[in-house]
């Protein structure tokens, strides 16, 4: 989408990129999970987690890999809440149990700042989890794998960046 946004960062741009739009549809459902997939196995990770609200699919996607019966060491996904349910079970990660130390691939659709990564980052440092890497779908290149590199030592990967998607964007 062209024209004045405001992203999750409070960051206005001139431009949006919707990854939900393209990941939502079965072609590139399935080859975007099965790249994370592969990327799980390279990084040796068994879970895989989306930042909310976005990368929920994301990491769907590749669980979706791992159940079409593709090669991964992938055995569930998880979705971290964006804050603690106050009822309940009090959980701050929903899906199958993890188990502390468990090696985990996180995914982000879209990184601008970085910011949502960070906090979720930290949420799962406070729930013993090991980050095995970080990948978004699409970079904007402002700043966030730097943000992303000062709270982990995991690798951070994206599928794409906003170069290579928009090289024409009015911003550059």
């Amino acid at each position: 989408m062209i024209g004045e946004v405001t992203l999750a960062s409070g960051r206005q741009a001139q431009y949006y990129v919707d990854v939900r739009r393209a990941v939502l549809l079965p072609a590139v459902f399935g080859d975007v999970g099965a790249l994370l997939a592969q990327i799980a196995t390279e990084l040796d990770a068994s879970a895989i987690g989306g930042v909310p609200v976005g990368a929920i699919p994301v990491a769907c996607a590749a669980l979706g890999a791992a159940a079409a019966g593709q090669h991964t060491t992938l055995e569930r996904a998880f979705i971290i809440r964006s804050e603690r349910k106050a009822h309940g079970l009090r959980r701050s990660i929903e899906g199958p149990e993890l188990a502390r130390g468990e090696r985990c691939l996180l995914v982000e659709d879209v990184v601008t700042t970085g910011g949502s990564t960070v906090r979720v980052l930290e949420q799962l440092a406070e729930e013993e989890i090991e980050i095995a890497g970080v990948v978004c779908v699409l970079d904007r290149l402002a700043g966030g794998a730097e943000a992303i590199a000062a709270v982990t030592s995991a690798p951070f990967r994206a599928l794409t960046t906003i170069d290579e998607v928009y090289p024409e964007r009015p911003d550059r």
